[in-house]
């Protein structure tokens, strides 16, 4: 076996055979996993592939998948195309709703500590609090909708930064009318 720098750990003559073995291993994890084949640990390997994919997509003009997939493996993130379309559709569907309804509905941000308070014109609070539901951020704890405003609760004030940071990446410009 290979690792990414062309190294044969099985061949790797310093070291003991524990140190080898604890090599071999973090490098499987490390380069040549990428989820679904870590079946017991597939959750912290998966959820770090989806924000990789997230922060890419957001950061960054995609073409299309084989695109984002060229620029993960520039990451060491292998991905098969059929992996790579089961994590858009977990991860990254629910976001150009996210992005219609902030684009739409969206006209300011107040955080108060863990707290972010969404205005909204009337009636634009229901349908963007559904979105924000739909995105499924881990950040948020829970959302409340009015007529035009919607409140978002997130567990620490550090958490709300985040998921501020995230909406405003949506809308591509701050937004917040107050500073925190």
């Amino acid at each position: 076996m290979a690792c990414a720098l062309g190294v044969s750990l099985f061949s790797w003559p310093y070291g003991t055979q524990p140190v080898k073995n604890a090599l071999t291993k973090l490098f499987r994890s490390l380069y040549f996993y990428t989820g679904e084949e870590l079946s017991g640990k597939m959750g912290s390997a998966k959820k770090f592939r989806h924000g990789q994919i997230l922060r890419l997509v957001t950061s960054e003009r995609i073409a299309n998948q084989e695109d984002l997939r060229r620029r993960l493996s520039l990451q060491r993130l292998r991905v098969t195309q059929a992996t790579l379309s089961r994590d858009l559709v977990e991860e990254i569907a629910p976001m150009p709703t996210l992005a219609r309804a902030l684009g739409e509905f969206l006209l300011d941000i107040r955080p108060a500590e863990n707290l972010l308070v969404l205005k909204t014109p009337p009636s634009g609070a229901q349908p963007l609090a559904a979105a924000v539901d739909g995105a499924k951020f881990p950040e948020i704890a829970g959302t409340i909708a009015g007529d035009d405003t919607v409140l978002i609760i997130t567990p620490t004030r550090r958490q709300r930064e985040s998921l501020q940071h995230k909406i405003e990446s949506f809308v591509g410009r701050p937004l917040s009318s107050r500073a925190s």
